[in-house]
């Protein structure tokens, strides 16, 4: 298995260049099938190459891609030089890291409703493997954070960027994940909590 290179970002400047759809699109995707020229990447994202190169380059102000060299010496390809990220516990409603984790979450909607339009279309042994599930657990903030640990250990051998061997039926899968406390109508009070909001990729 590859090394992981994650990165912890608390820079708001950074928190802000990631905090955009196209440049969140970006970085997952060559995090997740490594070098590719801004043509490529803006078949990826559904965008130009000329915009796609322009966020590219905001990205790499910032340390998370890269130009590498070209075999044939035309349009070089960019890399991402991280594996994954994640943001701080805490962070203020309207900070960068908030914006960052209200575009996950929408890029997350979206890419779940992009796929419910095509699952026609989709191999029926995919179909039988895809899964949307949702659970309300009764949980104290400690078992959520071990919970959240234990998933965590699960799900990392299969992550894209660095996982070597996988089978060759093998394809791209989003798997999204999200646990907070719920307010609970019954009682007024609620928890007296709010979701950290912490980004992880």
């Amino acid at each position: 298995m590859a090394r992981e290179t994650r990165r912890r970002i608390t820079e708001p400047d950074a928190l802000e260049a990631l905090a955009h759809p196209i440049r969140l699109d970006l970085i997952n995707y060559l995090m997740a099938s490594g070098p590719a020229t801004a043509s490529t990447c803006a078949r990826a994202v559904r965008d130009t190459p000329s915009n796609c190169s322009y966020h590219l380059r905001v990205l790499a102000r910032h340390g998370l891609v890269a130009e590498v060299a070209s075999d044939d010496g035309r349009e070089r390809p960019w890399q991402a030089l991280i594996t994954g990220f994640d943001t701080d516990d805490e962070h203020p409603p309207a900070s960068p890291a908030a914006r960052l984790v209200a575009v996950s979450l929408q890029r997350d909607q979206k890419l779940a409703r992009d796929y419910l339009a095509r699952r026609d279309q989709v191999p029926a042994t995919w179909r039988a493997a895809d899964a949307y599930h949702t659970y309300t657990l009764r949980m104290s903030a400690d078992e959520l954070s071990d919970l959240g640990w234990r998933l965590d250990a699960l799900i990392r051998p299969y992550l894209s960027a660095t996982r070597d061997s996988a089978p060759e039926d093998a394809e791209l899968v989003h798997l999204g994940v999200h646990a907070f406390p719920i307010e609970d109508p019954l009682t007024p009070s609620g928890t007296g909590r709010s979701p950290s909001g912490r980004t992880t990729h």
